[in-house]
């Protein structure tokens, strides 16, 4: 769309001028806010906060600059421009992808060594004053950009095998959802790649994309737990085996699991974490990663095995008692705090739901018994993936 075009369309005007009124509150509001407002129970990690603001509050300003150069169009002013967006959205939404990953801190350099090539291109550009070069900037932009997201393909599913192995509750910790936030931020490249050609509709769609990128960023930084050791549980009476070998300390943690985690209920607790795991049976984390790496099983399947069957148990007592409860309330007895966490659980460790597993349970002569079914459990957690 020509200059004189933006100026003359009060429809795309008024859009325009809402999304930076958009951008600027969202940052505001997720510098200002310390409580959230979607997910009220959830602490969001303070540093994807300040990132998503960073990058929300560049967006308001790359607005800001496009506007200045429809009022002054010039090949001078559109190349400066195209820089500036390059030198803060590019590395800014970088930082929002990378720091929803709380395992460990990556490197930045990467991404501002990817930014030298195309501030290169542009700088040319506006030396030679020569338009042609646009086009090999707008493709290696969008390469580097399908560059990073491949990059985070692979880190989030690296993260997600970190987090089973660290905790118990993924309850607001997993971040397979934030590909949304991938795919919006790809076609936000890719249409402001294009726009140089003139498209009314790609003007359009570019805003409308701001908005969705602003609301998703919003609802992922409001709905992502900052990962906390908190509400440690006591060390119990356990050996001290840090000293020995390796293989002589990982031989003793299962009856250390036995004694200090099943028998004192830890599993029970449903923010334990691996760390305060192993300083409750006295040893370290990575010893008991080892233990559960030689079952093949993860962290998470081991605690959810033991809460399944601590609802199985608690369910049998309740029939036993002809006492009316709910499965939500057992749920909430044996360490779950989400119903739905709960659910998909109890399918993937018993293979059935838990309405067909009540169904069949008040069936004893064509199902297997309360108890044998929390036996199952332990055996189908090893087959849990």
């Amino acid at each position: 769309m020509e200059a004189q075009e933006i100026l003359n369309d009060t429809v795309f005007v008024l859009l325009y001028g809402g999304v930076i009124m958009l951008s600027l509150v969202a940052a505001l509001y997720l510098l200002l806010r310390r409580g959230n407002a979607i997910a009220p129970g959830v602490t969001s990690p303070v540093r994807l906060r300040r990132w998503a603001a960073a990058f929300l509050a560049v967006g308001a300003l790359s607005h800001v600059f496009w506007m200045f150069y429809a009022f002054h169009p010039s090949l001078t002013v559109y190349t400066i421009v195209c820089g500036l967006d390059l030198l803060m959205l590019f590395p800014t939404m970088a930082g929002v992808l990378m720091s929803m990953l709380q395992d460990r801190r990556r490197p930045f350099w990467p991404v501002l060594a990817l930014l030298v090539p195309a501030l290169v291109l542009v700088a040319l550009s506006l030396i030679r004053g020569d338009e042609a070069l646009f086009t090999p900037l707008a493709v290696y932009v969008i390469a580097s950009y399908a560059l990073i997201m491949f990059y985070m393909f692979f880190a989030v599913r690296s993260y997600g095998r970190w987090l089973r192995d660290n905790y118990a509750d993924l309850e607001n910790k997993e971040v397979w959802l934030s590909f949304l936030i991938l795919a919006m931020f790809m076609l936000f490249f890719v249409i402001y790649s294009s726009t140089a050609v003139g498209n009314h509709v790609l003007v359009y769609l570019l805003q409308l994309d701001c908005i969705f990128i602003a609301a998703l960023l919003l609802w992922r930084v409001e709905t992502l737990q900052q990962l906390t050791e908190s509400a440690k549980p006591e060390p119990g009476p356990a050996e001290d085996i840090q000293k020995e070998s390796a293989p002589q300390a990982v031989s003793k943690i299962g009856p250390l699991l036995k004694k200090h985690c099943e028998n004192r209920q830890l599993y029970l607790q449903n923010d334990l974490t691996l760390s305060q795991l192993a300083i409750a049976i006295g040893t370290n984390r990575t010893y008991l990663s080892q233990h559960f790496a030689l079952d093949g099983i993860t962290y998470n399947t081991y605690i959810n095995s033991l809460r399944i069957r601590h609802f199985i148990r608690l369910y049998q007592k309740a029939v036993d008692d002809r006492r009316a409860v709910t499965a939500q309330e057992l749920a909430f007895e044996s360490g779950y705090r989400s119903y739905s966490t709960f659910i998909a659980a109890f399918k993937k460790h018993t293979g059935k739901t838990v309405t067909a597993w009540m169904h069949d349970a008040a069936e004893p002569s064509d199902s297997p018994s309360l108890s044998e079914s929390a036996k199952n459990v332990s055996e189908s957690a090893k087959n849990a993936k």
